[in-house]
């Protein structure tokens, strides 16, 4: 597995790409003859399709010395901006990494997600007073990174949070704010209780905890007891735009890819981010054309084949 590998036995990460391929869609092309729109819209701010950058911390130990975060993350956001998605930033042990993509995301009119580990009180709302005073229009905090080893034991401290106290982070923060790390419906529950305007149904590309289920897996029925009260997202394996199209009939809003703008960003720098992504839009374009829908609000579960294994 490259880049930060996955915990334990390391299967959880290679069962979410496994996942996505077990779902079947339904082809249908006795449809009216048109062009398929995939335009997205979150929080007021429209993009070309439903797909974020994933954040990604500490590239230089994960992938290779080539960039620093720093340097990542100013060759990611503005590509991301320009191709018309946006990036969901990292956050990490050394405070400038949040800082700098926060003013890189204002710099491009706010088109970005900062992402916050969960910190304690008073570094969390610094971190969140900064961001948006560079110009950061929305937050997530990636609350399963509680269980990252590097975390443990540092100071500030960082760990897990009770409804109560992220619903005070988030009434803080006075911005659209997602909480990224969401696996079971009570989670979801509990996430919409604080006051999140969005989840992510993650794993933490199975970095955080061994012998959990696929996001595929269980994507349905949060999707079924939240849907519409909050946005929904997902990651995990995502690759293609058929992947994107099955996540957004399985009930997503948008998806989320991490290692694959990683190798993007890596490899071709700014013209590899457009690449991925055009490849991305043109996959999901040919895939929604393919299965009858022109536009992302007509994907739903009836283009799902014999789904049972969804429970």
């Amino acid at each position: 597995m490259p880049g930060p590998g996955a915990k334990g036995s390391g299967t959880v990460a290679i069962r979410n790409y496994d996942a996505w391929q077990k779902v079947r869609l339904n082809m249908d092309t006795i449809c009216a003859n048109g062009a398929v729109d995939t335009h997205f819209t979150l929080f007021g701010q429209t993009y070309d399709l439903p797909v974020f950058a994933g954040p990604v911390g500490a590239v230089g130990l994960h992938y290779g010395d080539k960039f620093t975060d720093q340097e990542y993350n100013d060759i990611l956001i503005p590509a991301c901006a320009e191709v018309g998605i946006a990036a969901f930033t990292g956050d990490g042990t050394d405070p400038a990494v949040f800082d700098s993509a926060a003013r890189v995301i204002g710099s491009n009119g706010g088109k970005g997600i900062p992402t916050v580990k969960p910190w304690d009180r008073d570094t969390l709302f610094a971190k969140l007073r900064a961001a948006k005073a560079s110009g950061a229009k929305m937050f997530a905090m990636d609350i399963d990174a509680a269980g990252l080893p590097f975390l443990k034991g540092l100071t500030p401290p960082a760990g897990f949070k009770t409804v109560a106290e992220l619903r005070e982070m988030i009434e803080y923060a006075q911005v659209p704010f997602i909480i990224k790390g969401i696996m079971t419906v009570k989670g979801a529950q509990k996430a919409l209780e604080a006051g999140a305007a969005g989840i992510v149904v993650s794993n933490h590309g199975g970095r955080v905890l061994d012998g959990v289920p696929a996001t595929a897996e269980v994507l349905p029925a949060i999707a079924e007891a939240v849907k519409g009260k909050m946005v929904i997202l997902v990651d995990g394996g995502i690759r293609t735009g058929v992947d994107i199209c099955k996540a957004l009939a399985l009930g997503a809003d948008a998806c989320i890819l991490a290692r694959p703008y990683v190798t993007a960003v890596y490899g071709g720098g700014k013209e590899g981010v457009q690449i991925l992504t055009r490849k991305l839009k043109e996959e999901l374009q040919d895939t929604m054309a393919m299965c009858g829908v022109h536009s992302l609000a007509e994907i739903n579960r009836d283009l799902i084949f014999q789904d049972t294994w969804l429970g």
